[in-house]
């Protein structure tokens, strides 16, 4: 791990001009990965707030959608709840909605979790397809292009919650995590696959996100509590794309847009 990680923010006005950079944010990495390895592996996050993006890049109305390689990129998730993918809680069923049935990505490069199934056969097996997809050996782990993540009001991140012992994992690709603040076991990768990441990026909206936010950049360094802070990429650079709301705590940009922050280990 880097010593210390940059974290780059960016501020936009609303919810809707955040969905906008983050489209074309999503499309620039998507294109350069491409470029440089001939596909894309791209892990992204359920919520309210990516459907947003999801619906922009599935807009014909819009450029996003015309300047995606859609051919050239592998979709994963970052985590599932344990649930049918037809389920309106599935993020599956959310990302199918928005975008999938939507946009020319060819079926076999469509990787979900299966949700529907026990969660500990639901991990194992989504682990194992992506060690397959990967061609991982041994205790290798997976580099994923981009890895789409967001927050919420409780600082966690992906599956892994506050005080759950999914926070504790180091060594597993995908795990099972139960999480007993809301009675359920959730699907997550694991945070060394998050930190692995060539481009890690956060989206992260609205008011009650803001003091979290700034805990989890700027406070005492407590990720049992805050399990966010996990997230420090081996890259040394983490992006996070912000609306104002979210943003109200942090140092304000001299430009107004972007601000740089320095995160001890």
């Amino acid at each position: 791990m880097p010593r210390s990680v940059k974290a780059h923010y960016f501020i936009y006005e609303n919810l809707d001009a955040l969905s906008h950079q983050a489209a074309a944010w999503f499309v620039q990495h998507v294109t350069e990965a491409v470029n440089a390895r001939g596909v894309a592996r791209v892990a992204i996050s359920g919520g309210s707030t990516p459907k947003r993006m999801f619906e922009l890049l599935a807009d014909p109305a819009q450029p996003y959608l015309a300047q995606m390689p859609w051919h050239k990129l592998e979709l994963y998730w970052v985590d599932e709840r344990c649930v049918a993918p037809d389920d309106k809680d599935s993020n599956y069923h959310m990302t199918n909605e928005a975008l999938l049935s939507k946009v020319p990505l060819p079926a076999p490069q469509i990787f979900r979790m299966e949700g529907e199934l026990p969660p500990e056969e639901a991990a194992n097996r989504y682990e194992a397809t992506i060690r397959n997809q990967f061609r991982l050996e041994g205790a290798e782990l997976p580099v994923f292009d981009i890895i789409a993540l967001g927050m919420g009001d409780d600082g966690h991140t992906a599956s892994l919650f506050p005080h759950t012992d999914g926070i504790n994992e180091m060594m597993r690709v995908v795990i099972a995590n139960h999480v007993p603040q809301k009675d359920t076991w959730r699907i997550t990768l694991t945070w060394p696959v998050l930190n692995l990441g060539r481009s890690v990026f956060f989206l992260i909206q609205g008011a009650d996100k803001a003091h979290v936010l700034r805990t989890m950049l700027l406070g005492r360094r407590d990720p049992d509590t805050i399990p966010s802070q996990l997230v420090r990429p081996q890259s040394g650079v983490l992006s996070l794309l912000l609306d104002e709301e979210a943003a109200a705590e942090l140092p304000k940009p001299a430009d107004g847009v972007h601000g740089e922050l320095e995160i001890k280990q």
